[in-house]
């Protein structure tokens, strides 16, 4: 497909997809290779495959690319499966062959006739690696000597979108859905198509389409509207994307016409079996359900005396004769708590809920579970349930939209957080059980395994509103293919498949992205204690925005101390949800880790931490630090003007003035509040209100 009709440099459309020419190249290093072997192309991905390959040698080498099924004058791009002919199976040992799995990839090129080949198991693989070698031309790399084996880590990797049929995003900051307007399904398949090809040259394999918040329109989307489910499932099947439904769990009443919607009622199971088929009959490569239950007021077992096994099975068991999923979502608490009781924590919800049922899920059940035990804030501790199933698949949760990291108006890359995350020992079975092999499903070997995100995009022109906030959309689906990749890595491609190859302007933007995360933090919540930010809509700073309301996010700041006793010895216990070497890490206030100090013990303001400084000057030097390194971000931008498209320059420019003025009131406000709480002046002198 092309979009040059409309799509004008600098607006971010392309994204990462721009398969630009590089600038001052009369005989470019990729130019001689303008003929596409492809002996077949009845599949559907293969097709795409070939689009996409065609498209990208246009772009990168200005001319276009003719296709064929024989090999032409040298040197050739010859892609296809194994076993489908001798114009691949020759290229590769039969060694290689086989440790390609499913959707993997081998890359090598010929040394005697310049021929690169891309050969594969299935059309999956071909298509990732027709994106792999447009990345390393879109990057400048050689082609010389490939010889490249991929497979994902990860099994499934999937993108949740929060998207309701009126049209709104919930927690969306990049404009209106591109599914959905006016309680329908968009007529614009287009932009739909589009987003399936950032996604696949991303790595990403699945997507859910509509919000985990399901009400009773989109409810219908498993009858009413099946048949424009289908058509998006057959965009996203070109580019080897299986489509999930967030579903209802109170359907059977919402549309059913029953009464009920207990999992052991045989009524209802009846009901979700025969929706399931009728769905495996319009779309019969359907992913399954992803469902929000028992959670922020939705509906789920718990009303009738079940537990999330009960409704998990059920759906499971109508899904199985079809080779569907569940994906069960872990974020249960009681969004109904009395501030006044210490007693409950919602750290501790998960695992309590979820825990005592490792063992009694179906094997078509996966249980996605959030990074850490609150909500996607700025830093906590990761969360304990992430392998203490060993008998249960489970899925980690992301949050690539900037929730409570400046929703896309500040920038905050992620991929250093989700790195650390992944990377994080929890010693279940020993030394070395870090949660991304967990999450691969290498621990356990669980049936089904990987990772889930929640989207960023919407109708804006550039998809996430702050053009920056690409690079987060970008690193998740390439941290999910293979989390040993660095964030400098990942955030070097996409600098230079975004914005091209120019030594300062890349070294800036890369110094933007990798500070970004630090920096935000710096200025917002201290030391791993969360939220502070205003209700509802979570943006700007708000200390006790939450400290006296029912979701459970407290800081208990006080004239002499801050932060949760979460400890077993005078706390909630939180702490023994942990294996024993980092349980103990967290319960002594002298070995937790500053960065999380304030989750898991109340303190005095004048605790000096490791770094020496006492809890309150962290708080006064990181703010007033944030602040001017949140400028700097801004000075450094400006003077890349002429670097970089004038369209791209002003709308980052625009984001990063609005986030050094945004992270000056941050600075006051957390200031000016614990000043005033603690009496304790800044030992610096500086102006705090």
């Amino acid at each position: 497909m092309n979009n040059s009709v409309w799509y004008h440099p600098g607006d971010g459309y392309l994204a990462w997809l721009q398969y630009r020419r590089a600038k001052d190249a009369e005989a470019g290093p990729y130019d001689a290779y303008h003929h596409i072997v492809a002996a077949d192309q009845e599949d559907i991905v293969l097709r795409t495959a070939v689009n996409e390959l065609a498209q990208g040698l246009e772009g990168i080498t200005g001319n276009k690319a003719s296709v064929s099924g024989i090999a032409g004058t040298t040197p050739n791009i010859i892609i296809g499966t194994f076993g489908t002919g001798a114009v691949i199976d020759d290229l590769f040992s039969a060694e290689r062959s086989a440790a390609i799995r499913a959707e993997g990839y081998a890359i090598r090129t010929d040394s005697l006739t310049g021929n690169i080949a891309i050969g594969a198991a299935a059309p999956a693989g071909v298509l990732y690696g027709v994106f792999h070698l447009l990345r390393i031309m879109g990057t400048g790399g050689s082609v010389q000597d490939l010889n490249l084996l991929e497979n994902p880590v990860n099994q499934l990797r999937m993108i949740n979108q929060w998207d309701n049929m009126d049209g709104s995003v919930e927690r969306g900051y990049a404009g209106s859905s591109i599914f959905y307007e006016n309680n329908r399904v968009t007529s614009n398949l287009q932009r739909v198509q589009d987003y399936a090809r950032l996604l696949a040259s991303s790595g990403i394999n699945a997507i859910a389409v509509n919000n985990v918040n399901v009400h009773r329109v989109e409810s219908r989307l498993l009858t009413e509207f099946l048949p424009d489910v289908a058509e998006l499932a057959a965009v996203f099947r070109a580019y080897s994307i299986k489509v999930f439904l967030s579903i209802n769990y109170a359907s059977t009443i919402e549309i059913g016409g029953l009464s009920t919607a207990d999992p052991l009622d045989p009524e209802v199971r009846e009901w979700w079996s025969a929706v399931t088929s009728q769905v495996y009959a319009a779309i019969p490569d359907f992913g399954g359900f992803l469902v929000k239950a028992d959670s922020e007021n939705r509906p789920g077992p718990f009303t009738y005396g079940r537990d999330h096994a009960d409704g998990a099975n059920m759906l499971a068991e109508a899904l199985k004769p079809h080779g569907g999923i569940v994906i069960w979502r872990c974020f249960v608490y009681n969004c109904k708590q009395d501030w006044r009781d210490r007693t409950t924590d919602r750290a501790r919800a998960a695992y309590d809920h979820f825990r005592p049922l490792d063992g009694r899920f179906m094997d078509n059940v996966i249980l996605q579970i959030k990074n850490g035990p609150i909500d996607f804030q700025v830093r906590e501790p990761v969360s304990p349930l992430l392998g203490a199933m060993p008998e249960t698949n489970q899925i980690i949760e992301f949050q690539i939209a900037q929730e409570y990291t400046g929703q896309q108006r500040h920038v905050c890359y992620l991929v250093p957080q989700w790195k650390e995350i992944l990377n994080f020992d929890t010693r279940l079975h020993g030394e070395g059980t870090t949660v991304k092999r967990i999450v691969d499903g290498s621990v356990h070997g669980n049936t089904y395994s990987g990772c889930a995100a929640v989207s960023n995009i919407g109708k804006d022109t550039n998809w996430t509103g702050h053009l920056l906030a690409q690079a987060n959309l970008y690193g998740y689906g390439r941290l999910a293919w293979n989390p040993e990749l660095s964030a400098e890595e990942i955030a070097g491609e996409w600098i230079t498949l975004t914005f091209g190859t120019d030594g300062t302007l890349s070294r800036t933007l890369l110094s933007i992205l990798m500070d970004s995360w630090e920096i935000y933090e710096s200025y917002t919540a201290p030391l791993g204690v969360g939220f502070m930010v205003n209700p509802d809509h979570h943006y700007g700073p708000n200390v006790d925005g939450y400290e006296y309301s029912k979701w459970g996010t407290y800081h208990f700041a006080d004239c002499h101390g801050i932060g949760v006793d979460r400890t077993r010895a005078t706390g909630t216990g939180y702490t023994t949800q942990y294996e024993r070497v980092n349980m103990e890490m967290y319960e002594s206030v002298e070995r937790c880790p500053d960065e999380l100090l304030l989750f898991f013990h109340h303190v005095p303001y004048t605790h000096v931490l490791h770094s020496g400084k006492s809890v309150i000057q962290h708080i006064y030097d990181t703010h007033f630090e944030g602040a001017e390194r949140a400028a700097g971000l801004l000075s450094a931008w400006m003077l890349m003007k002429g670097a970089v498209e004038q369209t791209a320059y002003g709308q980052v420019a625009d984001r990063l003035a609005e986030q050094a003025e945004h992270a000056r009131e941050w600075r006051d406000v957390i200031n000016t509040y614990f000043f005033r709480k603690s009496g304790i002046a800044d030992a610096h002198g500086r102006t705090i209100y």
